[in-house]
């Protein structure tokens, strides 16, 4: 029969053994987590942003929680230390030296401050103490805990900054594009009521996008899982701008025909030039950051179309209009031809990022699962894991093998989500 302790019956010394390998590789899996949550990009925009509202008061909470993380942990790491000292004296522990690695490894003999601890954890057992005395079990519940409060939170308010400040900031753009062009019919604020909903909207995506940089949380959607950036005020004045520019188009109709599709084929070629910049600045984009050989060069403007378009708009001057009429057949065919042409190359440019993109997603998808799964901790998952993402996050990024290291991870999750696993599964690859 053991000898019964403080914290139940003594532990034998394969026990003692068993535990303090499990501690070692739970000890391991803690520290990996933590340093990524202190890489992440989130939480190092959040710490540098001047925050408003939702967002700077749930990044007071997760700052204090991430504080106690470290804490946590480096009490937890010391009364490792101590059992591993205390085991290693000699190879068959007396019963006193089992005593007490039994109440470091079972008992609540760790001692953490009270002010290490947030205070919205310490509400929940009451006032703050000088320090309190916690198991190896208690303290890595808190910090799993805390850990996911603090990647919901970053994760969040990265997603957000990732999508919607680009978004507005091309909406905005071409905001101003259908305000030049409002403009340019007399379309301006106090004389037309659509240059009233511009001047209105301009200033609507201005304030959006600021919101969006100094409260990304307030922009975030938690359900359905696992969550995602809330567009509603972006799409809804996506919605007012098409209403903005339809009315614009109503009022180009009034005025000459000739003149209004002069307009249209300004607008597609200049889109289409614009189109040709962003590949050509995407394919240098592209060669930087992803290895591969495949992407395709990007031409210039087509110089015929606008000596072509030049000759119409000096016909439309000069009022040769039966001139005029047959040039425009051929020009809208030849200008919707090279706005397509111009999309196309700027897809095909930009097919490896998309591939990147995709990879990335894939992998934070099977990682979620995996923390569903309850297999976050497991040594195998989280070496293929970080393989696979130092590949996605290097650059220039090797994709060929960057899926791999992705479908290795995947295979690796639906292995060990079939069935329990042996002792030699954990090795991973030797």
């Amino acid at each position: 029969m053991a000898v019964a302790g403080a914290s139940g019956p003594v532990m034998g010394r394969e026990d003692v053994d068993l535990a303090l390998e499990r501690l070692a590789a739970e000890h391991e899996a803690v520290e990996t987590s933590l340093l990524a949550l202190q890489d992440h990009s989130g939480r190092r925009l959040l710490e540098g942003a001047e925050l408003t509202g939702v967002t700077k008061e749930r990044w007071a909470r997760t700052d204090a929680a991430v504080t106690a993380l470290w804490a946590h942990f480096e009490a937890y790491t010391d009364a490792l230390g101590a059992a591993r000292e205390l085991r290693a004296r000699h190879r068959w522990p007396t019963q006193t030296e089992l005593a007490r690695l039994t109440e470091l490894l079972r008992g609540d003999g760790i001692t953490v401050l009270g002010g290490t601890v947030p205070d919205h954890e310490r509400s929940l057992t009451g006032p703050a103490v000088a320090s309190e005395q916690l198991s190896l079990d208690e303290l890595v519940r808190r910090m799993n805990t805390w850990y996911d409060q603090a990647m919901e939170t970053v994760a969040a308010a990265d997603s957000v900054w990732s999508a919607l400040p680009a978004r507005i900031d091309l909406l905005a753009a071409e905001t101003q594009r259908v305000r030049s062009l409002a403009h340019s019919v007399g379309v301006r604020p106090g004389e037309h009521p659509a240059g009233d909903e511009l001047a209105s909207l301009v200033a609507e995506l201005t304030q959006l996008r600021a919101r969006t940089v100094s409260d990304p949380l307030a922009f975030w959607t938690p359900r359905p899982a696992p969550g995602r950036p809330d567009t509603t005020g972006y799409d809804s004045a996506g919605r007012r701008l098409e209403e903005i520019r339809r009315e614009v188009e109503a009022v180009l109709h009034v005025r000459d025909d000739a003149e209004h599709r002069l307009a249209r084929l300004r607008d597609v070629m200049s889109r289409a030039d614009r189109t040709l910049t962003e590949a050509r600045s995407a394919r240098v984009e592209v060669l930087s950051k992803i290895l591969a050989s495949d992407v395709p060069a990007v031409s210039g403007p087509a110089a015929a179309l606008h000596e072509q378009l030049g000759a119409a708009e000096e016909f439309a001057r000069t009022a040769q209009w039966h001139r005029l009429s047959p040039l425009l057949d051929s020009l809208e065919g030849h200008a919707d031809d090279e706005l397509l042409r111009a999309r196309e190359s700027l897809t095909a440019v930009t097919a490896p990022l998309a591939v990147r993109a995709e990879l990335r997603g894939r992998l934070d998808a099977y990682r979620a699962k995996v923390a569903r799964l309850g297999m976050a901790e497991d040594p195998l998952l989280i070496e293929r894991y970080d393989q696979a993402r130092r590949l996605l996050w290097s650059a220039p990024c090797d994709l060929g093998a960057a899926d791999r290291t992705v479908r290795r991870y995947q295979q690796a999750v639906a292995e060990l989500g079939t069935g329990p696993r042996t002792p030699t599964d954990r090795t991973g690859p030797g």
